[in-house]
């Protein structure tokens, strides 16, 4: 009797160690699912961090992280925030890789109201441990400046949204004229990623919008890529670290169950 308790307790906690490496291998790879109306489904893309050796431990293309940056910097924050982004963090590791001097220079093209000795405001550089303000005081003045659409923060919008980066990336350019015969309303853009086809934001990338530090050609479809990459980052810093973290468990999970298969054909071959 007890040895048949053995046996099956033995099987079980076999059965267990293996389930919990398969819930650990979706968990590294599972990803949202995408419902939108009548939109378009988004386009797959090659993403740095889930394609190739790189996917493994999801690495950041650093290159395209810090031209990201600059697409957020000169064309996206002029409507979006990132409220959960303070600018030290784009010294973090995982990160753009910023010095801390580079992140002490960005966060000074920012300011910030503080009251002086006498109690009145004045403006005042940011500094690093601040966060990357809003470009609106409120909600009503987002409104009125976007023809009552609200611009969403986008701290998380890659994690916020179905079909995560790729659905971002196929918005930003998803811009056309709209077929005959369809009708769009007013202050509304056709893009058939979106929800109805009709969206409030006007095309925001453009050819040469702006000029990469490293020489990159600006197309828009880099543009994209780099921005939805970098807006990647900010949904989760913690990518890299949580993906090499999984990648440890799972082959110490493999060890485990390869060291109690062993151990039960040793312990009981002879009880056959």
């Amino acid at each position: 009797m007890n040895y048949d308790n053995g046996l099956r307790r033995f099987r079980r906690g076999t059965i267990a160690a293996w389930g919990l490496l398969v819930v650990c291998a979706l968990a590294l790879n599972i990803g949202p699912s995408f419902a939108a109306g009548d939109a378009k489904k988004p386009k797959p893309h090659d993403w740095s961090w889930e394609s190739g050796p790189a996917g493994i431990t999801g690495t950041f293309d650093r290159g395209a992280l810090q031209r990201g940056f600059k697409v957020y910097k000169e064309v996206c924050a002029a409507c979006h925030g990132l409220k959960f982004i303070a600018f030290r963090n784009l010294a973090d590791p995982g990160g753009p890789g910023f010095s801390a001097d580079e992140v002490k220079a960005i966060a000074s093209e920012y300011t910030k109201e503080v009251l002086d000795e006498f109690g009145d405001p004045v403006e005042v550089p940011r500094a690093p441990f601040d966060h990357f303000p809003s470009p609106f005081a409120n909600e009503v003045q987002a409104r009125a400046s976007n023809n009552g659409a609200y611009p969403p923060d986008l701290s998380v919008i890659n994690k916020a949204r179905a079909g995560g980066a790729d659905y971002i990336h196929s918005l930003l350019i998803g811009y056309k004229d709209a077929p005959a015969g369809f009708e769009l309303g007013d202050g509304m853009y056709y893009n058939e990623y979106f929800k109805n086809k009709q969206i409030a934001m006007a095309p925001p990338l453009f050819e040469d919008i702006i000029e990469y530090d490293d020489g990159t050609p600006a197309t828009i479809e880099q543009l994209s890529e780099d921005v939805v990459t970098f807006l990647m980052w900010t949904a989760e810093p913690k990518l890299e670290e949580r993906k090499r973290m999984g990648f440890m468990v799972i082959i110490y999970l493999i060890l485990m169950a390869a060291l109690l298969y062993f151990t039960y054909r040793r312990i009981w071959s002879d009880r056959h």
